[in-house]
């Protein structure tokens, strides 16, 4: 390979790793976030709900 075309494909797979980045970051991290907390939230109700609130009764 050349050194212009080595340049060519790097450039190409730069973009590609910014673009999975960006997908990534933007797209499905914030699903996740928001999954882990219900799902945590989810287990603190349910946690709740067979051994009643915190607290003195």
């Amino acid at each position: 390979m050349s050194i212009m075309q080595s340049e060519i494909v790097e450039s190409g797979r730069k973009k590609r790793e910014i673009l999975t980045f960006l997908i990534l970051a933007v797209m499905i991290w914030p699903f996740i976030a928001v999954g882990v907390v219900a799902g945590w939230g989810f287990i603190v109700w349910m946690y709740y709900l067979f051994t009643g609130p915190p607290g003195p009764v």
